[in-house]
């Protein structure tokens, strides 16, 4: 993740959240880690940014889990790359996440409550 600058605030992400987010990413299609990295970035409007060092470590942990596959191509710029896609295990996994996630988040409205 990016470090806080005063200028430019960015948004850690809470342990697990990346999980969801590359699941989330990959149900639009195949895609590289760089190219995860900035969908989401992407997608966040420039509020996430994915690292290598947690990104693909978050990948492997992911193929493991057999959530995702990984498979090598090439990329637009004629780079040897791992192509990840969603497997059918990783779409009930997402469903699962997501729903998860949406929970967290209405307890933690729960929690601040109302603008004071």
């Amino acid at each position: 993740m990016a470090t806080q600058d005063v200028s430019d605030e960015r948004i850690a992400l809470l342990q697990g959240t990346l999980d969801l987010l590359i699941l989330r990413t990959l149900i639009f299609g195949r895609q590289h880690g760089q190219g995860l990295a900035r969908a989401i970035r992407q997608q966040s409007q420039n509020v996430l940014l994915i690292d290598h060092g947690t990104l693909y470590p978050a990948l492997q942990r992911l193929e493991e889990k057999g959530w995702i596959d990984a498979e090598w191509g090439i990329s637009t710029n004629n780079r040897r790359a791992r192509f990840y896609t969603l497997t059918r295990v990783g779409r009930k996994q997402l469903t699962h996440e997501r729903s998860q996630w949406r929970k967290l988040v209405a307890a933690i409205g729960r929690v601040l409550g109302p603008e004071i």
